[in-house]
């Protein structure tokens, strides 16, 4: 058996990925070892290491080194960097970015991690979504002394909601990042909404662990700043509490169906009172159908009606 020396050390997996791609390229076998030790606080990323055999080594040191700050190759260098265009969208620089990748790394990829080093981002979920409240509640009680506890209740639940975070992750692009694994990947994991909306809470918690309360005080109270004008301006719910399309895709996501087609049915009426028929399939079959002044609030009101037929006991 041939002697392995250690030429690489991160706390990155995709870093890991990415140099043991590279040295194979140029024919030379990595193998990426981890002591895993859990704790009762995992946010501290184990150690990875890259070994190659002894008379690689030297070899591999000088193809790492000759990368490091290559450009316009397609490859992810400098290392570190691939996250870069997330946080100047979000407005915030990570001081770990092992943090924000741990943020981004679905349960998926862990199972398919063979080094152990991987940590998904379900505890983070659970942290942001706890500051997520704390700055909600805050900024309502502050903006709103009118309502009472239980208004400001449902304001809040509505605000908050997994549509409105899913959203808001759509808007900075949250999916392209996520770092699933092979299978969901395959799945289509980057458009799925609760995915989305469990990363976003993930990265709420990352910003406080990395940077304290402020800085993600600030990415939040920036990100539903739109939400929070309108309950101001119409004292109504968040818009997106109603959004019954998005709502059935992530059931059916989560139920492993398809994605559901909206076809036009019928047009009904003269031009100045038209109303219009949508129908929704599901696997190519109808589930539901449903009337509306326009074709967007008849499509909604349809997949209301399939969400609905949907949920009955024995539906399926």
């Amino acid at each position: 058996m041939h002697e392995l020396t250690v030429i690489f050390r991160t706390q990155s997996p995709i870093e890991a990925d990415v140099i043991k791609g590279l040295l194979e390229t140029h024919g030379i076998s990595a193998l990426v070892t981890s002591d895993l030790s859990r704790t009762a606080f995992p946010f501290s990323l184990n150690e990875l290491r890259l070994s190659v055999n002894n008379g690689d080594a030297e070899r591999a040191k000088q193809i790492i080194d000759s990368h490091r700050d290559e450009v316009g190759t397609g490859r992810v260098v400098p290392f570190g960097t691939e996250f870069e265009p997330l946080e100047r969208i979000i407005g915030y620089r990570f001081r770990d970015r092992g943090m924000l990748e741990h943020a981004l790394t679905h349960r998926s990829r862990v199972h398919e991690d063979a080094s152990g080093g991987v940590i998904d981002n379900e505890s983070l979920e659970f942290l942001g979504d706890s500051i997520l409240g704390f700055v909600i509640a805050d900024l309502l009680f502050r903006q709103f002394p009118q309502h009472n506890e239980g208004q400001k209740s449902k304001l809040k639940a509505s605000i908050v909601s997994a549509t409105s975070l899913a959203r808001l992750g759509e808007r900075i692009g949250l999916g392209e990042y996520l770092i699933l694994g092979r299978g969901e990947e395959k799945t289509g994991g980057r458009q799925k909404l609760a995915l989305i909306a469990d990363c976003y809470e993930a990265l709420i918690a990352a910003v406080y662990l990395d940077g304290g309360i402020e800085p993600a005080q600030t990415f939040i109270q920036r990100q539903f700043e739109s939400l929070i004008e309108e309950a101001r301006r119409t004292g109504a719910h968040a818009t997106f509490t109603e959004d019954y399309k998005s709502a059935l895709q992530e059931w059916l996501q989560s139920h492993d169906r398809g994605l559901p087609v909206y076809r036009l049915a019928s047009e009904i009426g003269p031009a100045h009172r038209r109303r219009f028929e949508v129908e929704v399939l599901v696997s190519g079959e109808p589930v539901a159908r449903a009337e509306g002044k326009s074709k967007k609030e008849a499509a909604q009101a349809a997949a209301k009606a399939a969400l609905a037929m949907l949920n009955e006991p024995n539906a399926e």
